[in-house]
């Protein structure tokens, strides 16, 4: 048996309200949460409201713009699974629908980045199941 010197990069844990979001994003399409009471948007994906407590929840497709509220470039001591990314960003992005998504920054110097910059979704095949939603500069 031989040990791959460089370990698969992590899959993310799928509870059940959430795998509407991963089915989307599989398709490409970022899709966020509704409240069918409040009409307010919500992310992370949830079981109900956290605003007004309804549990009647709807799914939309976002736009998928928005803008860096805030970000680090990881240089090194990332874990190894994701050192051959090196360098690389995380960011939280703010959505145009107003919530905010943690996310990575791809297609860019991460020297140019900065805080209020425009982006947009682009998908990145994780493996087979998974699709994950990043963002570029626009």
């Amino acid at each position: 048996m031989t040990i791959p010197l460089t370990p698969e990069k992590p899959s993310p844990v799928v509870q059940p309200w959430a795998r509407p979001f991963w089915e989307a994003a599989r398709e490409r399409r970022l899709d966020l949460q509704y409240c069918a009471t409040c009409d307010r948007c919500i992310h992370y994906p949830r079981i109900e409201c956290p605003y007004c407590a309804n549990a009647q929840l709807e799914w939309r497709s976002s736009k998928g713009r928005g803008s860096i509220y805030s970000f680090t470039v990881v240089h090194s001591n990332a874990p190894s699974a994701f050192s051959a990314d090196m360098p690389y960003v995380v960011a939280v992005i703010r959505l145009d629908e107003g919530v905010q998504m943690l996310s990575n920054i791809v297609q860019c110097d991460p020297a140019e980045l900065r805080c209020d910059q425009a982006v947009e979704v682009v998908f990145e095949p994780l493996n087979a199941e998974f699709t994950l939603p990043k963002f570029k500069p626009v």
